[in-house]
Formats: C-alpha cells, structure tokens, sequence
C-alpha cells in the first residue's frame, strides 16, 4: 500500500502594519461652506515600508499626512501606529514639510538641537552634541552648521529640516512634498541623500508627492490619491525596480518606463473623470449675457466736451 505525500505549504506571516488609516474622513467647515476632502480612506503601511502617495495639488495628500502625523483628527474612522488609536503628534513621528519650518534666530545647529533637547532630555550633553552633530554631518552640513536659515540655500534649509526630524529617531518618517520647491538639480540631489538615509535607518517612510519619477525611484509601492472632494485611494502600484536605484539608469530601464507610463495614465484618467462628474453634476445658474455689439470706430463720435460733431 502506498502512501500519498501531502505537498507542504509554506505559510509566510506577513509584515505587521506599522501606520494603518481604517474608514477615514475628513472635512473643513460647517454647513453650506463645508468641503469633505478625504472619504473612507484605507491605508496599511507595513513595517520599514517605503510608501509614496502620489496625487494632483489639492486632492488633500496634506491633510492625509497631518492625520497621520497626529497634527488633525479624522471626524469618521481611526489612524493607528502599533494598532494604537493616534491621538496627537509625537516624537516617534517625524515630519518633514515642505516650507523647512526652521526657527530665523538660531543657526543650523540650533535648529536640530533645539528638537534633540527638548526629546532626549535623559541624555548628557556631551551625548546630545555628538548626536545632533552626526545628523548634520549625515545631511552634509558640517561647514554650514553656524549659519542661520537666511544664509543658506533652499536645498540646505532642507537639508537641516530633514537632519531635525531625523536626529528625533522617529520609528516613521512623514515627508509632505518636501523637495517641491527646489531647482531640478538640488531637488535630484537630495532625492538622493533621502534614498541613502532611509537604506541606513530603514524607518517606516511616506512620501507625498506630485511627481511619478519620485515615487518610483525612492518608493517600494506607490498609492494614487484620487481627486477630491471626497477623495478616495487608489489601487497600489508595487515598485518591483531593485535597490540601489540610480537615477541616471533607471531611463533606460524597460520596467521603470512601464510602470511611470501605467500609475501617470491612472492619474490622468482619474482626473478625466473626475472632472466629467463635477461637470456634470454643477447646479451653477447660467448667466445670460447682453447682446453687445462692439462699437465702429469709424463712426464720428462727440468730443470730450459734448460739443457738436
């Protein structure tokens, strides 16, 4: 008698959800004036993920952000972290925004230390130096660390709001859109130091952006945010490109382009159609306009002064 062999099944456990947005809305104002910007958002971001969301301005990818951050509630639904219920910012978030938000009075070090003391206040100060020092030198910012932000380029002032966040050792990195308003050049150069530190610290990571390119080169998935009002998720895009990701080769890279040319058609059809339904939809009164006809120039006309022609 022979005995059939069951074929055993490798079971994988996947990755638990460090970041998780369940159901989630919200809106601004009250009656009439009231806008809903995001609707029934769900959003599972696993632990050490690189996610990017990528979506038209005003679709509301800032306002996703500031849930997670803890910086806005959700008026339907839950933002978790650990399965924990988020109920305000803290230090194991970090955020980057796109306007540096660096303090005018204190110089590049001040800045980052300011945030380094008010966290690690169990530390002595020798090891809060050396470590605010080492965040500066990661950013590339020894020789600078004595100015202040009126001194220094928009792509330093960056830099230092990026070495502020990290030297917080926040379990999550948040960026909103912070290299948007750089030159191509500084912007292409600090999507590569972001690249290089998060392949160091491997933080749970989401990067909000407008630019396709951008998310694919830092991105392990890609999550379109479709237009708003009432703005939804769209399906996951998985960056399957393998790392190191260099810039220059990924343009002649058959994947990449395939992938770019997919999430940016997504984009544009979304837009379409959102457009067609407000269209649709608009109750706007339509205005009848006078029946003008434009005046001959060739006909006399009074003088200034009324006097006979």
């Amino acid at each position: 008698m022979t005995h059939r062999v069951k074929p055993s099944i490798r079971t994988e456990t996947p990755p638990a959800s460090k970041l998780s947005m369940r159901g989630v809305g919200k809106g601004f104002g009250s009656g009439v004036s009231r806008k809903e910007i995001l609707h029934d958002i769900d959003l599972e971001i696993a632990d050490g993920e690189f996610v990017a969301i990528v979506g038209f301005s005003g679709s509301g990818k800032s306002t996703l952000t500031k849930l997670l951050a803890g910086l806005e509630t959700p008026d339907t639904g839950t933002v978790l972290m650990d399965g924990m219920a988020i109920s305000g910012p803290g230090p194991e978030r970090g955020i980057v925004f796109q306007n540096y938000s660096l303090l005018p009075w204190l110089t590049v070090r001040g800045n980052v230390a300011l945030s380094v003391d008010a966290v690690f206040r169990s530390w002595t100060k020798a090891e809060r130096k050396d470590h605010v020092e080492k965040f500066i030198e990661m950013v590339g910012l020894s020789h600078a660390a004595h100015r202040r932000p009126h001194e220094l380029s928009g792509g330093m002032r960056q830099r230092t709001s990026l070495a502020r966040t990290l030297a917080l050792k926040p379990q999550v990195l948040l960026l909103d859109e912070p290299l948007s308003a750089l030159d191509a050049l500084t912007r292409s150069v600090l999507q590569e130091e972001i690249l290089k530190i998060w392949e160091e610290e491997r933080q749970t990571c989401l990067l909000i952006t407008n630019d396709v390119d951008e998310a694919i080169l830092l991105a392990d998935r890609i999550v379109p945010l479709n237009p708003g009002p009432n703005a939804t998720l769209g399906p996951s895009f998985v960056v399957g490109l393998d790392r190191p990701r260099i810039k220059s080769e990924l343009n002649h890279n058959e994947s990449f382009k395939k992938l770019r040319n997919t999430v940016t058609k997504y984009l544009v059809d979304v837009r379409r159609e959102a457009r067609a339904k407000e269209a649709e939809a608009s109750t706007a009164e339509v205005i009848e306009l006078p029946d003008l006809q434009p005046r001959s120039l060739s006909l006399p006309s009074k003088a200034i002064l009324n006097s006979p022609v």
